[in-house]
């Protein structure tokens, strides 16, 4: 059975908030970009599940939420969520993870990003490259 989970794609002058993940063992992609978001609990929908997600982990969620695609790899399906970061970044409080950071579309497809925090770069998450690749080229 696929694990759920829903994801948000928060864009603001043409670049996406992307999140880097704790280094911690048990949690999925540790020490990885990824975006913010987290796994469906018993009951809830996909944007439920997101706007609390985005509350506990960078206070804050966007009024409208639109789901632009369902992406499926390995045991995972994810519902992808855009919308507009209407804040400021300096508004965001990071409650979960390392560091986040706005980034562009050319930064997201070379795989590896920036962390303004830790002052190196980090991979990305597994998939995410895929979801990206899907999402620029007008297939999402």
């Amino acid at each position: 059975m696929a694990v759920e989970v829903a994801l948000a794609m928060l864009q603001r002058d043409g670049r996406r908030l992307m999140q880097l993940r704790d280094e911690i063992p048990t949690i999925v992609a540790p020490g990885c970009w990824g975006l913010f978001g987290g796994h469906l609990d018993l009951g809830e929908t996909p944007e439920q599940a997101l706007r609390s997600e985005l509350q506990e982990e960078i206070s804050w969620q966007p009024p409208a939420l639109e789901r632009v695609m369902v992406h499926h790899i390995h045991q995972r399906t994810a519902h992808v969520f855009r919308a507009d970061l209407s804040v400021p970044l300096e508004q965001l409080q990071l409650l979960e993870g390392k560091d986040m950071a706005l980034v562009c579309p050319e930064e997201l497809m070379r795989g590896s990003i920036w962390s303004p925090q830790l002052a190196t770069y980090r991979p990305h998450a597994g998939g995410l490259l895929e979801l990206m690749q899907q999402v620029f080229s007008g297939q999402a």
